[in-house]
């Protein structure tokens, strides 16, 4: 693995009653991962109970470089009404895949 490669992790909660409609969200605009030099390595759903979150993602992109490319996709910036309708919240962080 190179050094410049990035691994993220982010949860996602969904708005009360938009799980559904944020799951549609997320399979578009993670459908773009890859022609930035990105993967989604992992996408696992939730139920949401107690505070847990709907969705965790690991991703791993090729760099600082891949990453930015991928958050300013003018076709995933189109969607940010769409996204600050159904995510209620999301927290991004860096992880080590093991």
């Amino acid at each position: 693995m190179s050094d410049s490669t990035i691994e993220l992790c982010c949860t996602l909660r969904a708005r009360p009653g938009l799980e559904a409609d944020m799951r549609a969200y997320e399979d578009e605009v993670l459908a773009l991962i890859p022609e930035h030099g990105g993967a989604l390595v992992s996408r696992v759903v939730g139920d949401g109970a107690d505070g847990r979150p709907h969705e965790i993602h690991v991703y791993r992109f090729t760099g600082q470089a891949a990453l930015d490319s991928y958050m300013t996709d003018p076709r995933r910036a189109a969607r940010a009404a769409e996204r600050d309708r159904v995510i209620e919240s999301t927290d991004l962080f860096p992880v080590q895949i093991a």
